[in-house]
């Protein structure tokens, strides 16, 4: 019993030397603001990104794009941004959506093992339409490979077109 008083019997005061002991530093660093986070990749390297609307989702995403894609997506994206300004954005089942408004997207796009898939809820309707077709009547297709031949004014032509026509409700 003793030896348990000896122990819980503290004085109430500590001493300068035992207060300077424990005292935290002056000036703490602060936690990085934006610490990069490990983002898997799903099958054919398409980013796991959180859904979310505005661009800094959208940036996200592209940042997460492996290899030559993230260049394609970041080039796909100034273009969007460039051709439409004011477009709506945000990612919903990891892939970026644009759109006029925050409920109907004219375009999305998303990683496959070779390419970027970019996607026109309308495209049977864009003149000419996108190569690629879909077992969707309305939906085309623009497949961007790695040594793909971008014609940016054919693509600017279709952002524009789409932006026009009522979008997917993706």
């Amino acid at each position: 019993m003793a030896d348990l008083k000896k122990r819980t019997n503290r004085p109430a005061t500590t001493s300068s030397a035992a207060k300077k002991a424990v005292k935290k530093p002056a000036s703490v660093p602060a936690k990085p603001v934006a610490k990069k986070q490990a983002v898997k990749l799903l099958s054919g390297g398409n980013p796991q990104i959180a859904k979310g609307t505005g661009d800094a989702v959208v940036q996200a995403y592209i940042a997460a794009m492996p290899g030559w894609k993230q260049d394609t997506g970041r080039w796909l994206d100034e273009l969007i941004t460039r051709t439409i300004p004011g477009v709506h954005k945000a990612v919903k089942w990891n892939t970026p959506f644009y759109g006029a408004d925050n409920a109907s997207w004219f375009l999305g796009f998303h990683c496959l093992t070779k390419y970027v898939k970019v996607a026109f809820p309308m495209g049977a309707h864009l003149k000419p339409p996108p190569p690629g077709t879909s077992k969707q009547k309305n939906v085309r297709y623009l497949d961007l490979y790695e040594d793909s031949e971008l014609d940016e004014k054919q693509v600017a032509a279709w952002i524009k077109q789409a932006a026009k026509l009522p979008g997917g409700k993706w």
